[in-house]
């Protein structure tokens, strides 16, 4: 019996995955949960065969779920699930343990080989993610390795303020302290080798952060 557990924010989506997953796995059994807390609930209520996890969750974000699951649940395959490209997270993810990397516009084609590949103890890499993680070995940092090294939250704040967002703007809306907001702000200027917002509004243009 194959127990396979969808966790992302949007009911619809998750409805989607099961009945795409429920054609080719007609024994599967599915759960479901909705953010991050109700993941780790159920991570600790029913032994699973895999974890497909959004990424970009409210409260605790997916990276944050992941690293638990590495702790606790290390025998899990997970595969996470975004609507960011590959090359902006799925080198970060799979460094971070994940077993696979799929964007959500491609789900529908990929979703049945990914997860039968995770079930047979296999990774998962769609082709543009291989040709990427190819090319990370044994090469000098570059821009995208500067945007790999960003937390989800530097991320955040990064595509945020290339909007033009303020401190306090960017802090309202993530629910954190302006305090906070200009910490991950010093953080990712450092890390991106920028000095101010003109910098980092360029930046986000010329790598296609502003599009997702």
């Amino acid at each position: 019996m194959i127990r396979i557990l969808l966790a992302d924010d949007h009911a619809i989506l998750r409805q989607g995955l099961k009945q795409i997953l429920a054609e080719e796995f007609k024994d599967a059994i599915f759960g479901d949960a909705g953010n991050a807390s109700e993941t780790l609930e159920q991570l600790r209520l029913t032994s699973w065969n895999v974890l497909i996890l959004d990424i970009n969750m409210t409260g605790r974000n997916g990276f944050e779920v992941l690293a638990i699951v590495q702790r606790d649940y290390p025998g899990l395959p997970v595969l996470i699930l975004s609507s960011t490209p590959e090359d902006q997270l799925g080198l970060r993810a799979l460094r971070a343990g994940a077993s696979g990397y799929l964007n959500k516009q491609a789900a529908t084609e990929q979703l049945v080989s990914a997860v039968r590949q995770l079930l047979a103890g296999e990774r998962y890499l769609s082709k543009a993610l291989a040709q990427k993680v190819f090319a990370s070995i044994g090469q000098p940092a570059d821009d995208g390795a500067r945007i790999h090294s960003l937390s989800v939250r530097e991320l955040q704040v990064l595509k945020m303020t290339a909007r033009g967002q303020s401190v306090k703007e960017i802090a309202s809306e993530l629910s954190l302290s302006s305090k906070t907001i200009s910490t991950f702000r010093s953080r990712l200027f450092e890390k991106l080798d920028l000095h101010n917002d003109v910098a980092v509004a360029l930046f986000a243009r010329e790598h296609g952060l502003l599009d997702n």
